[in-house]
């Protein structure tokens, strides 16, 4: 506005458009959020009165809060930091204000995200502690520098807490997982408490076995019994674990380094701080018998008995593998594939229960020979190569996306729990999410050799032709171990019906393709 002689006068504050301020207050963890006045408090009333100082500037403080007490600014998983950026999308925000700068964000790319968005819709930004400027490139280099302090000082807390973790470990430490039959966490954490009535029944577990030298009697007595595994409470005091045992459960417990008190790290055995419930003399004969019995996946124990089929029968009626085992009766060995829910959960839960090895062999063989014979059968044969092909790279994206989605989660979680560091649950919690992000890294890398592998595949009908004619005479020339290896590279999976007597086959593209092309040479 002017006057008469053309002098530029001033705006009076009171018909300046206000600015409206929301104040943002975040706290990162819950300890103290129950007093009177807290640290959402003392950061709000600080943000107050500076916009009380900016009143002639029309500066006022909008009356919403948005405080985050017990969140991480490591991630955007915080609700009043969503309902802010809402107010700000909708266009009722025109400045933010915080006590420190690692308030809003402790993550350098969640704060460019921040800042992108308030520049999109003419919001600004003020720090009351650390006077920046965002609407300068000087300004934002500054909160960029700091943040990236920030997010390294995160990422080293996070290294120091694996390498404490591997040190505990090696001392015997109980660094974190779920309770066992026999023990209690100690109420503040970090050691194992011997349970009296629960020790004296993981005792009687370890005699059971080494009476009955079989897993499944055992299994089937606990739960007529009425035992359970161990139950415990979460710290959320959600009830956890109780569960029936079955046979994997009981082979994880008799294999517990837990119960001759030591604790066990990469392969390693160290002498625990808790009180040893199996004495070791008992523990050796239950792994010797356990090793006797086959149950380590030991090299001296890998298919000894020429099993064709072992790893790819599954039974139809449970979709449960079907393992390969036997009997001897007067010095002659009968050879069984038997249903791993029958096995574990008893005979009266699946309908097929068992079949004869040599019949299941001979007839899977005899029913591939067949395919390379009869025209109409090997072109049905070929659409399905090419069908499962489909559905499996179908099935591959599906699980990339959905572990995509995990990592980023898990990601995220452990941004989290890095700034909160500093109890033995929280660096448990570290751990955890670390092993969890390896394994999920792991499979996307598999998932993508084996996409590469079904996009490299061809299938061409007159080689899958030439491979199945070829499989008979081959077949005659093998030992038993090569034949085993043979079926495995053809076949994928094998679906047997015990009730109707069906036998599904999958066939693997690729090992038809090897088959031919191996044989063209040959």
């Amino acid at each position: 506005m002017r006057n008469g002689n053309g002098a530029q006068l001033q705006t009076p504050a009171a018909t300046r458009a206000p600015v409206r301020c929301a104040i943002y207050t975040r706290k990162s963890t819950e300890e103290g959020l129950a007093q009177e006045f807290n640290s959402l408090d003392a950061q709000r009333e600080a943000s107050e009165a500076f916009i009380q100082s900016q009143r002639s500037e029309g500066w006022v403080t909008l009356p919403e809060r948005y405080d985050d007490g017990g969140y991480t600014g490591g991630n955007m998983d915080r609700p009043a930091m969503q309902r802010l950026l809402a107010e700000v999308e909708a266009g009722r925000v025109d400045c933010v204000v915080v006590y420190k700068v690692d308030r809003l964000s402790r993550s350098l790319l969640d704060f460019a995200r921040i800042m992108e968005a308030f520049e999109q819709h003419g919001v600004s930004f003020v720090s009351v502690t650390q006077q920046f400027n965002t609407t300068t490139s000087l300004g934002r280099l500054t909160l960029n520098i700091l943040l990236s302090f920030a997010q390294f000082e995160r990422e080293i807390i996070a290294e120091r807490t694996r390498d404490k973790i591997s040190a505990a470990r090696r001392k015997g430490k109980w660094t974190g997982g779920h309770p066992v039959l026999g023990y209690d966490l100690a109420p503040r954490g970090g050691r194992l408490l011997l349970n009296p009535a629960e020790a004296q029944r993981a005792r009687a577990i370890f005699e059971l076995y080494l009476a009955h030298q079989a897993l499944i009697p055992v299994v089937e007595e606990l739960n007529r019994r009425g035992w359970r595994t161990k139950q415990w409470t979460t710290r959320d005091g959600k009830p956890a674990g109780g569960n029936v045992f079955t046979k994997n459960r009981l082979f994880r417990m008799l294999t517990n380094a837990l119960y001759i008190g030591k604790v066990e790290y990469h392969g390693g055995l160290y002498a625990g701080e808790h009180e040893a419930i199996i004495d070791s003399a008992t523990w050796e004969r239950v792994q010797q018998t356990l090793h006797r019995n086959g149950r380590t996946g030991g090299a001296e124990v890998r298919n000894r008995y020429g099993a064709l089929l072992k790893g790819l029968l599954h039974c139809a009626t449970c979709n449960a593998g079907m393992i390969h085992t036997y009997t001897v009766q007067r010095s002659r060995r009968y050879r069984y594939y038997v249903c791993i829910n029958a096995q574990q959960k008893g005979w009266k839960t699946c309908a097929t229960k068992s079949v004869s090895a040599p019949a299941i062999e001979t007839a899977i063989v005899e029913q591939v020979r067949r395919i390379g014979a009869a025209p109409e059968v090997l072109a049905a044969t070929l659409r399905e190569l090419r069908v499962h092909a489909s559905e499996k790279a179908d099935q591959l994206r599906q699980e990339e996306q959905a572990l995509s989605r995990e990592l980023r989660r898990l990601n995220g979680e452990l941004v989290h729990a890095a700034s909160l560091v500093g109890s033995q649950p929280m660096t448990d919690r570290l751990a955890d999410l670390q092993d969890r992000i390896a394994t999920v890294e792991r499979r996307l890398a598999e998932i993508e050799k084996e996409q590469q592998v079904i996009e490299a595949e061809a299938i061409d009908e007159e080689d899958v032709a030439e491979a199945l004619r070829q499989f008979g005479p081959v077949w005659e020339c093998l030992t038993t171990r090569e034949q085993a290896d043979l079926i495995r590279a053809v076949i994928e999976r094998i679906s047997y019906d015990g009730s109707t007597g069906r036998v599904k086959i999958a066939f693997r593209a690729a090992g038809i393709h090897a088959l031919c092309h191996g044989g063209n040479r040959e």
